[in-house]
Order: C-alpha cells, then sequence, then structure tokens
C-alpha cells in the first residue's frame, strides 16, 4: 500500500496505514518512560555485546527541535515532543516510522511557556497504550491522540482547570497508565497535585493530595497482596490506592524547591528509594502488617558538594542485589550499601565531574548500559566490587537548546531500546541506530 499524507488545517500531518507495523519488527518495545515497566530494563535478545568503533554507525535521522523528552517507541512507530518558537511559541507531538524514520504525523499547538526556567522544550515523554498516546506539555496541556493517525481524542487545558501552581522547572511527570486510567502528577489546587483520567473520555475519575508538583513519574509496589500507586511529590512520598486516589500513606520529604522529586522511586522488594538534590538518600520499608511505610535509613550531606551517600539529579538510581547505583550531584557513580546506606565507592569514569551531569541507566541482562550528556553510550558492569567499563561509543552529538556546557551543550534526553535498535534525541535530530547482533 503506498502511503499518501497531507496537511490538515488543524497542523495534523496524516499518513494512510502502512503494512508495516509491530507484527513486522522482531523485538520488544519502549512505550514509556524508562521502558515496559517503567524500571529501566531491557529484556531483548541478540544485542551486540560491544560496539564496533568510536561511533556507533546511524541508520537514519529525522529532524527535530528542542525539547527534553526521551523518545518512546510502539506499534512500529517513534514518538518525541519539541519546542518552536518561529512564528509562535508552540509545542509539538511528532510521529516516525521506526523502520525509516519517514514522519507520519505532527500535531502543533500554541503554548506560551512563563513562569518556569529551562524554557526549552517538553519535559514528559509520549506515553503509548492501547492504540493511544498521551502527553503532558510544560505548561500541563494533556493531551490523547490516535497513536497510529495523529487525531486528537481528547484535551484538557490542565494549568487552567486545575489552578497548577507551576513548580520551578516546568511540568514533567510522564504520563503514568493504570488499568483503564491515566495518571498525571499536576501540582493543582483544591486537592489535585495527582490526578486520574479516563483513557477513552478524558473525565476525571479522581484527584488527590494538596501538595505541591515534584516531577517524578508515578510508580506501582505490591503491598500486602495490593496494588499500590506510589508518588513523590514536593513535599512526600505517597502511597495511593490507584483506583480511587484515596491516600494509604504517606512520608514527608520537605525541600527549599522542588528540585528533589525529579526520578522515580526505584523499588526492591519492600525497600523503597529516592535520592534528591537536597533531600539526600532515603530508603522506605513498605510495611506487611498495615499500610505504610518506616524509614531504614537516610543520609544527607551538609550541602551539594559534602555529600554523604548521593544527592541525585536526573538519573533514576538502580538496585542491583543488596547494591543501589546512582549519580551524585558533581558526575559521581557511586555504590550504596542498600541496607545500611554507607557508601562502597565511587568512580568519576562515567562522564566529566560537573554540576547535574546527565545520566540514563538502562539494565540489560548482567549488564547496566549508561547513556551519559556527551551523548556516550557505555557497556558496562556495576558490582560491590566496582566498576568495569566494557565498552563506549558515541551516540548522538551534544547540542546547546538543553543546555550549554563545554562550549558544546549536552544530550540529556533519556534514549529508548526498541526493536533491537536505539532512539535518542538532541535539539536537531532524532536518531536510530541498530544494535543487532546479526
Amino acid at each position: 500500500m503506498n502511503r499518501r499524507t497531507f496537511l490538515t488545517a488543524s497542523g495534523l500531518l496524516l499518513g494512510a496505514p502502512s503494512v508495516f507495523a509491530a507484527a513486522a519488527v522482531n523485538g520488544d518495545e519502549w512505550p514509556q518512560y524508562r521502558g515496559p515497566q517503567r524500571d529501566g530494563t531491557w529484556k531483548e535478545k541478540g544485542i551486540i555485546e560491544r560496539f564496533s568503533g568510536p561511533e556507533i554507525p546511524v541508520k537514519w535521522r529525522a529532524p527535530v527541535s528542542n525539547g527534553y523528552s526521551g523518545p518512546t517507541v510502539a506499534g512500529g512507530r517513534v514518538y518525541v515532543t519539541d519546542r518552536v518558537t518561529d512564528p509562535e511559541q508552540q509545542e509539538r507531538v511528532l510521529c516516525f516510522d521506526a523502520k525509516t524514520g519517514a514522519k507520519l504525523w505532527a500535531q502543533v499547538y500554541p503554548c506560551q511557556y512563563s513562569g518556569f526556567a529551562y524554557t526549552n522544550g517538553p519535559r514528559a515523554s509520549v506515553t503509548i497504550h492501547d492504540g493511544r498516546a498521551f502527553t503532558l506539555g510544560s505548561m500541563a496541556h494533556l493531551r490523547c491522540f490516535d497513536a497510529a493517525t495523529g487525531k486528537v481524542l481528547w484535551s484538557h487545558d490542565c494549568g487552567t482547570e486545575y489552578g497548577v501552581r507551576m513548580p520551578d522547572f516546568g511540568i514533567a511527570s510522564h504520563p503514568f497508565i493504570d488499568e483503564d486510567r491515566v495518571v498525571v502528577q499536576l501540582g493543582g489546587t483544591n486537592g489535585a497535585c495527582v490526578v486520574a483520567f479516563d483513557q477513552k473520555t478524558g473525565k476525571e475519575r479522581w484527584r488527590a493530595l494538596e501538595d505541591r508538583a515534584g516531577y517524578a513519574p508515578p510508580v506501582l509496589v505490591q503491598q500486602m497482596g495490593r496494588r499500590v500507586l506510589t508518588v513523590w511529590t514536593g513535599d512526600h512520598v505517597a502511597g495511593l490506592d490507584p483506583k480511587t486516589g484515596v491516600t494509604l500513606w504517606d512520608y514527608p520529604i520537605k525541600s527549599p524547591q522542588t528540585l528533589d522529586a525529579i526520578t522515580s522511586p526505584s523499588i526492591s522488594g519492600d525497600r523503597l528509594f529516592v535520592s534528591g538534590w537536597h533531600s539526600g538518600a532515603l530508603e522506605l520499608r513498605l510495611l506487611q502488617d498495615r499500610m505504610g511505610v518506616e524509614k531504614v535509613w537516610h543520609q544527607q550531606g551538609p550541602n551539594e558538594r559534602n555529600t554523604l551517600a548521593f544527592h541525585t539529579m536526573f538519573t533514576a538510581p538502580l538496585f542491583i542485589g543488596d547494591e543501589i547505583y546512582g549519580i551524585d550531584t558533581y558526575g559521581e557513580l557511586r555504590c550504596l550499601d542498600a541496607k545500611t546506606g554507607e557508601r562502597v565507592w565511587s568512580s568519576d569514569a562515567v562522564g566529566p565531574h560537573v554540576r547535574n551531569l546527565g545520566v540514563h541507566f538502562t539494565r540489560h541482562g548482567g549488564e547496566v548500559w549508561i547513556f551519559n550528556e556527551k551523548g556516550e553510550l557505555i557497556i558496562s558492569r556495576l558490582s560491590r566490587a566496582g566498576y568495569q567499563e566494557l565498552s563506549r561509543a558515541l551516540l548522538v552529538h551534544p547540542t546547546r537548546g538543553q543546555f550549554t556546557r563545554r562550549g558544546e551543550g549536552v544530550a540529556w534526553a533519556p534514549p529508548a531500546f526498541a526493536y533491537r535498535h536505539v532512539f535518542a534525541r538532541n535539539d536537531e535530530e532524532l536518531i536510530c541506530a541498530d544494535l543487532s547482533a546479526s
């Protein structure tokens, strides 16, 4: 079937359905932030063990503009959001063919940025589920699209509708899918810090908490045989009933800014771990005799330069066995004893020793793939014995749109791993590279 495209008056680029769909692409998908289970785990087999040279060959490139959101991949398509300012300020949702990089559709809407810093594009990745694409922009525009065609199914201007109290760095929490609901962290007034909407209709299902907004997306945990939606806001780590939004427990974490609640809580069994720029590192235990949590340990240095465990910024920490791995404020990779919070070792090998080093971890078998802000992809092994680097190569060039560093910029957006390929973006292009062993 030949693909025919046309541009509608609303700015929607439509494409006739392609025979190239998910069935035509072998391998796992990456339909949301941090992968299928939101835990930074990539399970595909048949992947290269080492890179063949200093740069990873790029299979295709597609032009994009500024944005912090990482790509997501499902149904043979790649989704990403960006921002343009000429002739007016707009946010865009873009969809590309995963095999060729051809643009399949684009949705554009006016969006005047105000009230927050780092105004260089959307933060939250597109979440794909059951044929729908959910997006949350920096000014709290929530939209649901038909994932194949880009048709708008429903939308909310949450900033206006919910009286969003804009956090310091904009709305950033990736939309979270739970059964027939999509959940977002907004920081709205009247008990609307966290709001759940019906996936099909966009109707509000519940709202919860009076807290300020954080940036961390929710995660689901198992506690006492039931599912608990765990959110890290600007004021608490809280456990909510995912069906009703009723608060089951909360633990206060106060910060002078909502700078702490950026990365998802990390879960291992009954252990729940969070780490922030100001609050340091905190491990909680999910109680099993009642709904609640208790502090296991809390390690907090006196300031950003004198830290104890680690004070993380962008990097979602990893549990591996009885260790926790994360990036400290000035770029050190650190290993902690998960039982005590004591530091086991530190390494400067992952990236430059700079403030707020951008790093993303992805577990693949017994290895950890690390994407750093220089655009390098690293294959490593992490253990209590130390950091072992197996291979490193350049994936995508850093650009200045997100942030200027070393005179060249950064690559802060997390990559996606799907169909035995890696997908990454900077402020100029979205790229795809083949990682298959064959």
